[in-house]
């Protein structure tokens, strides 16, 4: 599994943060994984459930930072996939060396094609751009 595939894992499984408790995310995780007929390497696992916890332990600060960027709009108006895939993109942007941020904001951009509504795309795209920008 590439690091795309992974990433769109990752995203679907914190997706699930929004409909659960932060307490029950565990083991939200392991249902996700055992049923998820995408992930048959026990790496692959691991990556996608070591990124879930990383990205929901920062979830403030996460949701902080896409609302002081974001203008008309916050983390609780906003729809449930576009903010998953922003959390995860914003995460990787700010605390992910290996992943550089014009590939975080397009594989951002290509999640929220797919599964956003049709601005989507737009939406994530200004809203990450402003963020990098902001740190240049």
């Amino acid at each position: 599994m590439g690091r795309h595939e992974q990433r769109e894992q990752v995203f679907r499984l914190l997706f699930r943060m929004e409909f659960h408790d932060p307490g029950d995310m565990p083991r939200q995780a392991k249902l996700f994984l055992e049923d998820n007929e995408a992930v048959v390497r026990e790496k692959d696992a691991l990556y996608i459930e070591e990124r879930e916890k990383a990205v929901r332990g920062k979830k403030e600060e996460l949701d902080r930072i896409i609302n002081e960027n974001t203008e008309g709009w916050d983390t609780t108006r906003m729809g449930k996939a576009e903010l998953a895939i922003l959390r995860l993109a914003v995460y990787e942007i700010l605390f992910d060396d290996d992943i550089p941020a014009g590939v975080a904001i397009n594989e951002a951009v290509e999640l929220a094609k797919k599964y956003g509504q049709e601005s989507s795309g737009g939406f994530v795209n200004a809203i990450l751009a402003k963020i990098v920008k902001q740190g240049d």
